[in-house]
């Protein structure tokens, strides 16, 4: 993600923020044009400090979920990425609150990366073929999970639970478990339906690539959960998981490209480097450009895997775990070129 200022002080902005910490100003997002914007505190009006434009805050700003701007005079309450909401939790229980906070600072970084993508968001409540959230609270007897079916992704609101989440990460075996990895997985599954199932060549290409989707998939995750992933797994495939069935080595690499996209773009905004005299020259870099510019996909995988080394020594240093705990290997770096060769029309290069 881009770094963000303050359009009165100057001073740096988190894309959450939703006032500077510095000067005390007003902040929202503008999504048309990926731009934070700030405002007088005192202003009778929500009146941009730079271009003098009138905003309203999205509607569900109230419940400081959301930092995102819609056009004063627009007949929308709500921003683009809470447009996309079905199902929100029973707010009347506390704890439902702090969880749909979390999962919308996700959500809000998914739609803001995959706008810069350019990927067509539309609503499924206006567009059949569009796409939804459904944030619930699974009761004991409800047969829900976290999944997605025809544009309806549904997160279940323990996800946004740490202790939760950290639960099922062990219980699961997985190495990696965050609410933006669940969304970036889901949303995978929407986009194979829309940007291969339907053209016949790109299904072909795709079938070559991550194998052919016909197999039946409720005997492969039943296969999988039973026998699990085969030894040699990590030579072609970014998971364990990704081994279950074609469908899902494709949300599972689509996601991680997405990580990768982002670590790389966000490497770049903040100018980062890795040179240190102790490494080979094959693992010096500098994140010298936006990601979602470059053709090459190769360019991105030789600045990311320094720059995960990097990050991963330094969470290491504090004892905590590593930001990305994943070896991308040859076979899997062809299948996240597919993917980047796929969007690229999507962008105005």
């Amino acid at each position: 993600m881009k770094v963000f200022q303050c359009g009165h002080c100057s001073y740096p902005l988190f894309f959450e923020n939703n006032e500077c910490e510095n000067c005390g100003h007003l902040s929202g997002y503008r999504d048309v044009d990926r731009q934070m914007l700030t405002f007088d505190p005192a202003g009778t009006s929500l009146t941009s400090d730079r271009e003098k434009i009138e905003y309203k805050y999205c509607k569900n700003q109230q419940y400081e979920v959301c930092n995102w701007l819609v056009p004063k005079d627009s007949p929308q309450d709500f921003c683009s990425a809470c447009q996309l909401n079905r199902t929100i939790p029973n707010l009347s229980f506390k704890e439902n609150l702090q969880n749909w906070q979390n999962l919308e600072v996700a959500k809000h970084r998914l739609v803001y990366q995959l706008q810069k993508i350019g990927l067509d968001l539309r609503t499924k409540m206006t567009d059949a073929e569009g796409l939804c959230f459904d944030f619930i609270t699974k009761n004991n007897d409800q047969n829900i999970m976290t999944g997605h079916a025809n544009g309806i992704i549904t997160i279940l609101l323990r996800e946004a639970d740490s202790t939760l989440r950290e639960q099922a990460r062990k219980e699961m075996q997985e190495r990696y478990r965050t609410l933006i990895g669940h969304l970036r997985h889901e949303v995978g599954h929407y986009f194979w339906e829309q940007l291969i199932s339907k053209n016949e060549d790109i299904l072909s290409q795709f079938r070559n690539i991550f194998g052919n989707e016909e197999t039946n998939y409720g005997d492969a995750l039943q296969a999988y959960y039973k026998n699990g992933a085969p030894d040699n797994w990590r030579d072609s495939y970014i998971s364990k998981y990704a081994t279950s069935h074609p469908w899902e080595d494709w949300a599972e690499t689509w996601a991680h490209y997405l990580h990768i996209m982002d670590m790389v773009e966000t490497a770049h905004f903040f100018g980062l480097e890795v040179n240190s005299k102790e490494i080979s020259d094959t693992m010096k870099i500098a994140s010298s450009f936006d990601p979602y510019t470059v053709k090459d996909f190769e360019t991105i995988i030789r600045t990311c895997v320094p720059l995960s080394y990097a990050v991963n020594s330094i969470n290491r240093a504090m004892g905590i775990p590593d930001v990305y705990p994943f070896v991308i290997t040859p076979a899997v770096v062809n299948k996240m070129k597919f993917i980047h060769q796929l969007l690229l029309p999507k962008r105005k290069l």
